[in-house]
This record gives structure tokens, C-alpha cells and sequence, in this order.
């Protein structure tokens, strides 16, 4: 998977922790591109 998303596996492992909540939308959006998905954000009222 890293070597899809042209970066590091220590980028992929901080990626996949689910305790780092530093996640960048550009990373997330990499990660969805090698798996073939794209990331869809959706506001929806309170």
C-alpha cells in the first residue's frame, strides 16, 4: 500500500493507527486512490 501511495510505510502504519488522530484529508485521499475508492465528505444538519 505505500508503495502506492508513493510514501513511506511508517506513513502507512500512522495512517492505519487508530489512537493518531493527526490525519491529513491528503493522506486519507491517497490511501482511498491505491484502493481504487475516493473519499466523500458530507455535512448533514445537527
Amino acid at each position: 500500500m505505500a508503495a502506492r501511495m508513493k510514501t513511506s510505510r511508517a506513513a502507512v502504519d500512522r495512517l492505519l493507527d487508530a489512537s493518531n488522530s493527526s490525519v491529513t484529508l491528503n493522506t486519507l485521499g491517497k490511501a482511498a486512490r491505491a484502493l481504487g475508492r475516493k473519499v466523500k465528505i458530507e455535512l448533514v444538519p445537527a
